[in-house]
């Protein structure tokens, strides 16, 4: 079951992720990614964590793994240390990465950015989620700055 669920979250993400960076982006293709993508990703977050916590589904979990809670290394730890506990957490990540890309090209396509400079951004967010989107920030950043000196060399 965990290995369905998995697989499922990781082609419906990816699908998202694909069509955020390859399709053109417009009123329509946003919610399909911000409902239809990080929407449901939430949902199957949620619904996962409620049946995993009140135990309604096992976790499969492996030997050694203790009681899990968020306050202690080994208690996190612990809730990874079951099938269920890392397809929930890998949703986790599944939907908040999304939810950023889909932030970050939104933004860019406001202020003007090609895809080309979203490209390499979009792929990063992808891979690594908070990489991505320090180097957003880094890079809007620094059009600002330049914007601010241009209106202060033109005495605007």
């Amino acid at each position: 079951m965990w290995d369905s669920l998995f697989g499922a979250a990781n082609v419906w993400a990816m699908l998202c992720w694909a069509i955020l960076v390859f399709l053109p982006r417009g009123p329509f293709v946003h919610s399909a990614i911000f409902f239809g993508g990080v929407g449901l990703l939430c949902l199957a977050y949620v619904i996962l964590l409620a049946l995993l916590l009140t135990g309604t589904v096992d976790g499969n979990a492996v030997e050694g793994a203790g009681a899990s809670n968020f306050q202690t290394i080994e208690g996190v730890r612990s809730i990874f240390m079951s099938d269920g506990g890392v397809t929930v957490g890998w949703i986790h990540y599944l939907a908040l990465d999304l939810f950023a890309g889909l932030w970050i090209a939104r933004d860019a396509d406001q202020k003007g950015f090609s895809r080309f400079i979203q490209g390499p951004v979009l792929l990063l967010t992808f891979v690594a989620g908070p990489a991505g989107l320090l180097l957003w920030f880094i890079i809007r950043e620094r059009r600002a700055r330049k914007g601010v000196k241009r209106k202060s060399v033109l005495g605007r």
